[in-house]
């Protein structure tokens, strides 16, 4: 047990057997239902802070759902943060704050897969947050799960000295729903001078939509939950709300952006990827070479899969190019024609936005860092190939948390990609330091993590030009 003095109030924690300390579930900021959230009020007397708070209402996720097991405690009211530090003493340290993905329909802070320990013990503090969800967090043009990483950060700002953090020396984290809030925040005005960096994974960038698409999926809403005005929603039941949810995400959507980052909505007055773009925060942006395997692999679709149905497929993406499955073909042989579909879907829908949104950022004069994850993971037999999320626990160093090994392996090999990518976070959030050129439209210099490290200038051009002239929507 330990204590803390914040400007706040006092916080007792966790010793943990590594010696790292760990404060759970504190509260940043409450908020009512579709109501933006207000900062927690200081206290008197010391908070107990060693157990995680509940979690946003949701239903489980993909991972949740193959690892089989239940959901922690929900509630509305969930927005509380971890923090880990290193537990010597030290002042001054740089801060690294996680912001989860889940595909702003599910998941939390609390995860073991974001524990944050090993990156703790190597002199940062890490904060890893929660944020309302799907129908509780982005109802029509209302950004409150955008608003809500906000007001963790101003919590962060004003508290984290009493960890030993540097406010003024923040980075911002996040995978796949995770990695395009921290690009939405590069946008928000109202996160201005609350980071300094910016570590983007896997961004969901096509989920962002405009207010018209937000109404459209808000009124549907309306209708699934039988109600006509939608003040009614207010005296629901949260496992109502999340009833008429269901039934929205189970509707066709190649967006999937039913809840999601709204352009022209509270905190994001304008299309989001351009006011990123124009962001001063430095800028790392990656994604995994097979992102859309996680969500295909094992699909009806991917099982009987023919060749005219691909072909069909990756034209509906790619419309014009006829060449585009012999490209494909060339740069990913031995892959089966469900494969190819995947690839260019990993294409559409990840890797060529992050990398335009790279392209832009630099040519507004940022400082962006690409980088391409392409170690596959040998579990289920390989066909999850470098598959989205898989990068994570190799992010954190936390090859050792439950279930990781599932969906890993548990080959040796792992530890010494876990340390490269992890080393290269901590010391990005240090004092921006990678051991990587900046990208440039010149050059594209990108870092490949995998057993055997490289850097790489313009990978795959050919595939980038399909898409440049296929989808300048991208």
């Amino acid at each position: 047990m330990t204590e803390v003095v914040l400007a706040d109030g006092r916080l007792v924690g966790n010793q943990r057997p590594d010696g790292t300390l760990s404060f759970l579930g504190v509260r940043f900021a409450t908020a009512p239902r579709f109501g933006s959230a207000e900062p927690e009020k200081s206290w008197s007397g010391a908070r107990e802070a060693r157990r995680h708070g509940p979690i946003c209402h949701q239903q489980p996720g993909l991972i949740e759902s193959a690892m089989g097991g239940s959901l922690p405690p929900m509630d509305e009211d969930c927005l509380s943060l971890s923090v880990q530090i290193p537990g010597d003493g030290r002042v001054g340290m740089p801060v690294l704050v996680w912001i989860h993905g889940g595909g702003f329909l599910n998941g939390s802070g609390s995860s073991p897969w974001y524990d944050g320990a090993a990156l703790a013990r190597r002199g940062v503090v890490v904060v890893s947050i929660n944020y309302r969800l799907g129908v509780f967090g982005f109802w029509r043009g209302n950004n409150l799960g955008i608003g809500d990483q906000i007001e963790a950060l101003r919590w962060v700002r004003r508290n984290i000295e009493g960890f030993g953090g540097d406010p003024d020396n923040v980075t911002i984290f996040g995978e796949s729903a995770g990695g395009s809030s921290v690009v939405a925040l590069m946008a928000s005005p109202d996160a201005r001078g609350l980071f300094r960096r910016v570590w983007s994974m896997s961004p969901s960038i096509g989920q962002y939509r405009c207010v018209e698409r937000a109404d459209m999926h808000a009124d549907r809403f309306l209708e699934l939950s039988n109600v006509d005005d939608e003040r009614a929603l207010s005296s629901m039941t949260a496992e109502q709300l999340l009833e008429a949810q269901k039934q929205l995400i189970g509707e066709s959507s190649r967006a999937y952006d039913f809840f999601s980052p709204t352009a022209n909505g509270s905190h994001l007055p304008g299309d989001i990827v351009d006011l990123a773009a124009r962001s001063d925060a430095r800028l790392v942006v990656g994604t995994t070479r097979d992102e859309n395997r996680l969500f295909g692999a094992f699909t009806p679709d991917a099982q009987n899969m023919t060749s005219d149905k691909m072909e069909k497929m990756v034209a509906t993406m790619l419309p014009g190019r006829r060449e585009a499955v012999d490209v494909y073909r060339r740069h990913r042989p031995g892959e089966n024609d469900a494969q190819i579909v995947m690839a260019a879907q990993s294409d559409e829908g990840f890797r060529q936005r992050a990398i335009r949104l790279a392209e832009k950022h630099a040519a507004n004069g940022g400082t962006s860092h690409m980088y391409w994850f392409t170690w596959p993971t040998p579990a289920f037999g390989g066909v999850l190939g470098s598959c989205h999320a898989v990068d994570i626990p190799f992010t954190f160093d936390n090859l050792d948390a439950a279930g990781i090994s599932m969906f890993t392996g548990d080959a040796p090999e792992r530890a010494i990609l876990a340390r490269d990518v992890s080393s290269q976070l901590v010391s990005f959030a240090t004092d921006g330091t990678l051991d990587w050129p900046h990208f440039c439209l010149a050059r594209r210099a990108t870092r490949v993590f995998d057993i055997e490290p490289a850097i790489l200038h313009d990978p795959e051009p050919e595939i980038r030009s399909l898409w440049e002239g296929a989808r300048p929507d991208l």
